[in-house]
């Protein structure tokens, strides 16, 4: 048996680079294949009258290096976890470091509790995005504060799969406006504390994400309390700029 592992080990290692480049292609056709289906998944997808028990959401957080993507400004890790309505999937989490072409600045290691050593042996943000997707399937994502993460995904998706990210984006803003028109609610912490949720690990991309999908889910109790059952309820009345007064 020892003999026969050598043998496919040294066959292994004889293989052209014509092969190498021909399982990449397929590697890569196969990512794209997938991808095309998700998105065809997105658009056939009606999830604004969908009640909210029944809706499924992916919660994702992004460490980055930076706030932008255009000067040079990296994702360093990617965390998420599902939800179905109002129960967290504790099981069904996603999460990845992912490879940097330059070293990270002391600050953001020391926020982030990464290495430039940990970083540098992560996979590439293709292999990661690619991973990712699969998680996420066509699934709603909610994010707090979602603007930084549309930037991000929206770079990197295209710089490295030359498409776009697709995907509907919930910021956790959506139901703050509704079930506390009236506090002033801006970052994780703020929100966290105001619905008694332990704050913990912040800065950590599965760790926050797990915090986000916690105030989702308060959330969204509250806003069924108050009679919202879907995203069209929320949309129509936050159209009516009813939660500004």
């Amino acid at each position: 048996m020892n003999h026969m592992i050598q043998m496919m080990k040294q066959l292994s290692s004889k293989l052209s680079p014509s092969v190498y480049t021909s399982s990449q292609q397929r590697s890569a056709a196969e990512r794209m294949s997938h991808l095309r289906q998700i998105q065809r998944e997105l658009k056939q997808e009606d999830v604004l009258d969908k009640p909210f028990k029944d809706l499924p959401f992916i919660i994702f957080d992004l460490e980055t290096s930076g706030f932008n993507p255009d000067r040079g400004d990296s994702i360093l890790s990617i965390g998420a976890i599902r939800m179905k309505g109002t129960n967290i999937l504790e099981e069904e989490t996603f999460y990845s470091t992912v490879q940097t072409k330059k070293a990270v600045s002391t600050e953001v290691l020391k926020l982030t509790g990464l290495t430039n050593e940990e970083l540098q042996q992560s996979p590439p943000l293709i292999d990661v995005l690619t991973q990712f997707y699969t998680f996420t399937g066509g699934t709603t994502l909610v994010a707090h504060h979602a603007s930084h993460e549309k930037k991000f995904m929206s770079h990197a998706t295209w710089q490295t799969l030359r498409t776009t990210f697709a995907h509907r984006l919930v910021d956790t803003s959506f139901l703050t406006k509704v079930v506390a028109p009236y506090e002033n609610l801006i970052t994780l912490d703020e929100c966290c504390e105001y619905h008694c949720i332990p704050v913990a690990n912040r800065h950590h991309a599965l760790e926050d994400a797990i915090m986000t999908a916690k105030l989702w889910r308060e959330n969204l109790f509250l806003a069924e309390r108050l009679g919202f059952y879907s995203l069209r309820d929320v949309y129509l009345y936050l159209a009516k700029g009813n939660h500004t007064k």
